[in-house]
């Protein structure tokens, strides 16, 4: 693997530990795909770091169980501002 693609592995784990950043953030601010930033955090750094690999994934699994919360939020936001014009 290539010495960037492993710094950024580690790197976009670190970012979605500390933020609690989805996968959708993590993509946006490293301006790469969400397939990449998942790969890079599921399958790329488990070899380089399982323990780091596992906290992420931790995350992104708590991020994926509140997804339909998030978009009910957001829905509800949007409706609410269109009431308000």
């Amino acid at each position: 693997m290539k010495d960037y693609i492993e710094e950024r592995a580690v790197e976009l784990a670190n970012y979605i530990i500390e933020t609690k950043a989805t996968v959708r953030q993590a993509a946006k601010k490293y301006g790469i795909s969400k397939s990449t930033v998942h790969k890079d955090v599921t399958e790329r750094l488990i070899q380089l770091n399982p323990s780091l690999a596992r906290q992420a994934r931790a995350v992104l699994d708590l991020n994926k169980q509140e997804r339909h919360i998030r978009g009910g939020l957001a829905t509800r936001e949007r409706y609410l501002r269109l009431e308000h014009r």
